[in-house]
């Protein structure tokens, strides 16, 4: 188990990592979001922090993108952002992360060990695209069809391999954080 100060510690962490690396961004035509690893520091913050502490970051991250601190895609801030036509996709972060992170904390050892959280990062993003796609849809009076074709589509390759990278890479970060925890 770990202290509240590491899980606290790692948190902060994790929304400095996502700060950072968000506003580096691919930008696509409008009405599409841009691409960015966003989704991937999600992924990854879901397994190693769990629901509690990866919601927190991203609560964190989001705080700091509408007071003005410019972390999000492309490297913008304020409330606008949060309230325009990629705010929905903000928003359904929290689906990632809290999926991600109640699913990485079911699981035990073996094969359920990353089932369970790449099905975790699966649910998550699925719930994110459809918050985000009806968010852009109704933004931009767009038929349902075209929105997924904006909103989903483009992403789907790269959010698959940014799942399978984070499925990859969390596991052993996973053991050396519960290592630096004990005693």
């Amino acid at each position: 188990m770990r202290s509240k100060l590491t899980s606290l510690t790692f948190t902060a962490l994790i929304t400095a990592i996502l700060c950072v690396l968000s506003p580096f961004s691919i930008p696509l035509p409008e009405p599409m979001p841009a691409i960015t690893l966003a989704t991937f520091v999600l992924y990854f913050s879901g397994c190693v922090l769990g629901p509690k502490y990866s919601c927190m970051s991203l609560l964190l991250y989001l705080l700091l993108g509408c007071v003005g601190v410019p972390v999000f895609s492309k490297g913008q801030a304020g409330l606008q952002v949060l309230f325009g036509p990629t705010g929905g996709y903000l928003l359904g972060y929290f689906f990632i992360a809290l999926c991600t992170g109640l699913a990485t904390a079911r699981s035990r050892t073996g094969k359920q060990a990353v089932i369970l959280p790449v099905l975790g990062m699966i649910i998550g993003t699925f719930l994110c695209y459809t918050f985000g796609t009806l968010w852009l849809a109704h933004f931009y009076e767009l038929p349902i069809g075209a929105a997924i074709a904006a909103g989903v589509t483009p992403f789907l390759i790269g959010d698959l391999l940014k799942i399978v990278a984070a499925a990859a890479i969390a596991p052993p970060i996973q053991k050396q954080l519960r290592n630096i925890s004990r005693p």
